[in-house]
């Protein structure tokens, strides 16, 4: 048996995972990561599945642990890549957000198969047994595959909170029975790995949220993770039981209230809630707002909202907003941004710093420790995390008896071969990331990227000049634009690039340069004289034209 992680080894999100076994070939969700200011202008980016594409005739179905982001977000793009609707198998809740995200896509003929905690499924050679978990979304499973070559067991996210808010537990009888089989692999959730205690119960925030809500004097906007249908219960109860209604903005957060309350996860009476459009007339002190935008993103609702520019929903001095979330490396400083906009215009903001509005869906330390335990793998492999939470759960790993020799810590891309007689490591497949830019999927690279943080940094700067080859000279006037360049607005500096430029442009003439010499020549000169009076290396541009 094959296990290749193709994404989740090298930050938090886009997991997938490879299982393969005697030419049969499953895939273990298919998520996406969100860009930071590493990647200007990108909107997501896609662990790359080519490998997938490549053998996708063998390619059975593909099983998905719960529907947040990071697990089903590639899931449109990796669907319409392939040549044949491939069934998906995942939990009633995680099935119907994936429906609403195939139905954006416009993708009609997917194969959803819901399962059931307890459900096994068996596709060539590989079966899988799903047994619930206790994560920040309702439908959450872990999987244990069995095959001719040896048994896995794949948590998925989880932590054990001992008062979940819809009752469902981290099946530990599973766990230990699965210990009676035997478990040759484990690979388990490193998210929360370096915090050294137990993951605070969610129903802990809800005991936060009611005397938060239940003492404010204005209107109450709480921005949460739109798939976090747990806190969005415990948001709607505490509104209600202060007398308060609920109204729902941003455009996630809309449709996947729209589906947990069709499914039954999400329980709050039609009377209860307001249209935003109908908010006219309704007091602010009657009023909870859930909304999208506890990362910060600009777009969001809580970012238009604390901008003015929202359609429907307006912020006052004296009006409560709670972020009811962790920003997410590299998000920092758009989520400090926005709380410095919201204080402007005189809000009391809550956030985790200053009360328990959030608390993690991931098992911490002492929690990963007590599942290595119950279920005693003989071999381990950190998933889900970066290289310091790989790293820290493999101390983890260790201390609870796992041989040290039996911890495999992968990058994206690399492989373990499962046997009779252990576990190694296996050959390397093609594996990276793919940006997604408006329309564009996997067509901008790192060059690109490369290029606009260039562009943002340095500024811009263009050279057109006509000439002709034949009378070896200069036609008419030199043109320079600089544009994001400091001095590019001094007409002196103009005047001494527009100088240089040409003089650098009669030289190369009189040489009898073409094209490519001309515009090099034409570049360096003007990179010179910005580097010399600005110590800026912009981008160069130029049009050399022949008449």
């Amino acid at each position: 048996m094959k296990i290749i992680p193709l994404g989740g080894l090298d930050a938090i999100g886009k997991n997938m995972t490879v299982f393969e076994c005697d030419g049969d070939m499953i895939l273990d969700d298919a998520g996406l990561m969100f860009p930071d200011d590493d990647h200007p202008g990108i909107d997501l980016i896609l662990p790359d599945y080519t490998y997938v594409l490549e053998n996708a005739h063998r390619l059975k179905g593909i099983f998905i642990t719960h529907g947040h982001e990071d697990h089903t977000g590639s899931l449109p793009y990796l669907y319409k890549d392939l040549d044949r609707p491939v069934p998906i198998y995942g939990t009633k809740l995680t099935l119907g957000l994936i429906e609403g995200k195939f139905a954006e896509h416009r993708i009609k003929n997917a194969k959803l198969v819901e399962i059931k905690p307890g459900d096994r499924v068996k596709l060539g050679c590989i079966e899988a047994e799903f047994f619930a978990v206790n994560h920040s979304i309702p439908g959450s499973v872990g999987i244990f595959y069995q095959t001719p070559a040896g048994n896995v067991l794949h948590t998925g996210d989880f932590k054990l909170d001992q008062s979940p808010v819809d009752g469902v537990h981290t099946d530990f009888a599973a766990l230990s029975r699965y210990n009676e089989i035997g478990v040759d692999l484990m690979l388990s959730d490193s998210t929360n790995s370096m915090n050294n205690t137990f993951t605070p119960s969610e129903s802990e925030v809800g005991k936060a949220l009611m005397p938060i809500i239940a003492q404010a004097k204005g209107r109450v906007i709480v921005a949460s993770f739109a798939s976090h249908i747990h806190r969005l219960q415990q948001i709607c109860d505490a509104a209600v039981a202060n007398g308060r209604k609920v109204v729902v903005t941003g455009r996630s957060m809309i449709q996947n209230t729209e589906i947990a309350r069709r499914l039954g996860y999400l329980k709050i009476n039609d009377e209860d809630l307001v249209d935003a459009y109908d908010l006219k007339g309704i007091p602010p002190e009657k009023i909870v707002v859930m909304c999208t935008g506890s990362q910060g993103e600009p777009l969001s609702a809580l970012s238009r909202i604390a901008g003015g520019s929202h359609k429907t929903v307006s912020i006052e001095e004296g009006d409560t907003v709670i972020i009811s979330a962790t920003p997410v490396p590299g998000n920092e400083k758009a989520v400090t941004r926005i709380v410095n906009m919201l204080a402007k215009i005189g809000a009391d903001v809550y956030d985790k710093r200053r009360a328990l509005v959030h608390v993690s869906g991931h098992a911490s330390a002492e929690e990963l420790k007590i599942v290595l335990s119950i279920v005693r793998p003989v071999h381990f492999m950190p998933v889900h995390g970066e290289a310091t939470h790989l790293r820290a759960h493999a101390k983890l790993a260790e201390a609870t008896g796992v041989d040290p020799k039996n911890i495999f810590i992968l990058e994206n891309g690399e492989s373990l071969e499962l046997t009779s007689r252990g576990v190694k490591f296996g050959e390397t497949v093609q594996s990276g990331v793919v940006f997604v830019d408006g329309l564009s999927v996997g067509d901008t690279s790192q060059v690109v990227l490369d290029d606009r943080s260039q562009l943002a940094s340095q500024g811009f700067a263009a050279v057109a000049a006509a000439v002709s080859y034949k009378g070896k000279r200069i036609c008419g006037d030199v043109l320079v634009e600089m544009r994001g360049i400091t001095g590019g607005d001094d007409p002196y500096l103009v005047e001494e690039a527009v100088r240089r430029v040409a003089a650098s442009l009669k030289k190369q003439l009189e040489q009898g340069g073409k094209d490519t010499e001309l515009k090099r020549a034409a570049r360096d000169s003007l990179s010179s004289v910005l580097w010399e009076r600005t110590k800026q290396r912009p981008m160069v541009v130029t049009s050399i034209l022949d008449i």
